[in-house]
């Protein structure tokens, strides 16, 4: 959908593709409702897996290690599709993500968030 000329792109496709396929694994279902773009559901869901903050996360994954803390700013709000893979990434990469969005700091581990889902 946008720009994939960076370097590692194909890596982070790679991861990004993993990460859908963890996320399915556990039975969460995209939130495709929250794209209201007029599209089919497929390029829904691509769409949605190419928010700014999985994109950031893919690349986290990509270049540092486990127990390395992935932290990420933006300068929006986390929708709420994000919110709830990033809960079920930090469970499955066994990893630490602290995402700062517009309002607050989301601090996700073990499939849980410091905000106790308040968003």
């Amino acid at each position: 959908m946008g720009d994939w000329s960076h370097p590692t792109a194909n890596e982070i496709r790679d991861i990004l593709r993993d990460i859908s396929k963890r996320v399915h694994a556990v039975g969460h279902e995209p939130g495709i409702s929250d794209v209201l773009h007029n599209m089919v559901d497929e390029e829904k869901e691509n769409s949605l897996c190419e928010h700014s903050e999985r994109l950031a996360i893919a690349y986290g994954l990509l270049k540092t290690k486990e127990p390395t803390v992935i932290r990420i700013v933006k300068n929006l709000r986390v929708c709420g599709y994000c919110y709830e893979v990033t809960k079920i990434i930090s469970a499955e990469y066994r990893r630490e993500i602290i995402v700062r969005d517009r309002v607050r700091f989301h601090k996700f581990v073990d499939g849980s968030c410091s905000s106790r889902d308040f968003w």
